[in-house]
């Protein structure tokens, strides 16, 4: 095919986009997460974590001093890329019992342990590197801090994600 040509679309080309815009998105219902608990999805691939953080755990991350922290930066796709790595950036505005990772250890790409290491986060087993109860890396290897995928509550009981 010449680049003058046109294209007919076939199912072969439908079946590929409709599977792309599938993947691109994921709804999440969080209606059985009592505080304390988690539950993994998949989004593009990888996996996402979606946790009802408890009074504790949010307290402990919003004690944090950004001068404490490894990476200062949120990583948060729902806002600018150079904001602060607080914990309420790390949440979303009314809804800060929740968050949304992708749990994939920033260091070598391994996933890391939820609720395990010194600082009540996540332990990432191949290498030690250890984040706290907002997915901010505190010690180890990696880099940076677990990626906020963009997302939103669509309900109360209800996250879109992608």
């Amino acid at each position: 095919m010449s680049a003058t040509e046109i294209h007919d679309p076939n199912r072969r080309d439908f079946l590929y986009i409709a599977t792309t815009l599938a993947l691109a998105s994921v709804e999440v219902d969080v209606s059985s997460l009592q505080p304390g608990s988690s539950l993994i999805v998949k989004w593009r691939g990888k996996p996402v974590v979606v946790r009802n953080r408890t009074e504790k755990e949010m307290k402990d991350g919003e004690a944090v001093s950004l001068n404490d922290l490894k990476d200062p930066i949120a990583r948060n796709a729902n806002l600018p890329s150079d904001a602060p790595a607080t914990d309420a950036n790390r949440t979303t505005p009314g809804k800060e019992a929740w968050m949304v990772m992708v749990q994939v250890c920033t260091h070598l790409g391994c996933i890391p342990l939820g609720q395990e290491g010194e600082f009540g986060g996540w332990f990432c087993p191949c290498h030690g590197s250890q984040y706290d109860t907002a997915g901010r890396i505190r010690k180890g290897p990696a880099p940076e801090n677990m990626a906020i995928p963009v997302f939103k509550f669509i309900s109360d009981t209800k996250i879109l994600i992608g």
